[in-house]
């Protein structure tokens, strides 16, 4: 993992899941940020875990071949639960952390208390303040249908916020 004080100008944020993982595009131009395209890779349960990891990698190289990101931004993982559900969600984030290493692209990892302190100022934030606070930030008429790329934007803006002023 690369310092978290790098200069990008377009930032690919990662939500990570297994069944449902978050991604998100965002760029910026001198001090506004733009959402070029938000989004979820969706696995079927049903289908075997190869296959869905195979699924989870093929989506995310195809969005880094189209959007070229100067930077990928991950939300490190917090579980205190279901120990199966953690793994396979870190192997799926895995996945995603090679692929962006694969590429050249450095990466950055947040804590959840540090992408909801840097979007909304306050580190114990509840989804709904997230929710706004990102509607806001990126001009946002409608937000994504999954709160999962709701929360990649997020975690991309706070690659955005970490970073050396413009």
């Amino acid at each position: 993992m690369q310092n978290n004080k790098i200069n990008a100008n377009k930032i690919l944020g990662i939500d990570p899941g297994f069944g449902r993982m978050g991604w998100a595009i965002v760029r910026r131009e001198k001090n506004n940020y733009f959402t070029e395209e938000a989004g979820c890779f969706e696995t079927n349960s049903k289908t075997p875990y190869q296959e869905r990891i195979r699924q989870i990698g093929e989506g995310i190289e195809k969005i880094i071949a189209k959007h070229r990101p100067e930077t990928m931004a991950i939300e490190k993982l917090f579980f205190t639960a279901n120990q199966k559900t953690a793994i396979r969600v870190a192997e799926a984030r895995g996945v995603a952390v090679y692929l962006a290493a694969a590429a050249g692209i450095p990466v950055l990892e947040y804590t959840p208390l540090e992408i909801k302190a840097a979007v909304c100022g306050y580190g114990k934030a509840d989804k709904k303040q997230i929710q706004n606070m990102v509607k806001m930030l990126l001009k946002l008429k409608i937000m994504p249908k999954h709160d999962d790329a709701t929360d990649a934007l997020a975690v991309a803006l706070t690659a955005f916020s970490h970073q050396r002023p413009y």
